[in-house]
């Protein structure tokens, strides 16, 4: 081994990431500009109830690209190798004064020495519940 060569040794259940990220409602109006979905539960609140909704809700799309944002900032994107995937479980509603904190935590959840791959599981939450479930992307280790 040279000098320079760095050899990281990572296990199943090792946090490799984390962050937080606040949302506002001004952010939700920006997203849907950038995105083009302006569907008016992630803006009115009287639609979100109108349509049995708890308040207004971030996008999906929204929440699933920032719980993946923090392997991104750790790996790069060169590395994220493929089978981004989420599931839905709970809207994350934005208080129209407060916004919401949502927090992700990344781990090993699975190594595939031979490939020098791995399956990170991500565990995104809102205020302590799971907000997406099976969250998870494989990725080329460093």
């Amino acid at each position: 081994m040279s000098d320079q060569e760095i050899v990281h040794a990572y296990e199943v259940g090792d946090q490799v990431a984390s962050a937080s990220y606040h949302l506002t409602r001004d952010s939700l109006v920006r997203y849907a500009g950038a995105s083009g979905d302006f569907n008016a539960i992630h803006y009115r609140d009287d639609i979100a109830a109108a349509v049995g909704l708890p308040g207004v809700l971030a996008h999906g799309m929204l929440t699933m690209g920032l719980a993946v944002q923090p392997v991104v900032a750790w790996l790069g994107d060169p590395t994220l190798v493929s089978g981004y995937q989420v599931r839905f479980t709970r809207p994350v509603v934005v208080d129209p004064v407060d916004g919401v904190e949502i927090s992700v935590v990344a781990k090993i959840g699975q190594i595939d020495e031979e490939a020098g791959t791995a399956r990170i599981d991500l565990t995104t939450t809102v205020n302590d519940e799971t907000v997406l479930g099976k969250a998870q992307v494989r990725v080329r280790l460093p």
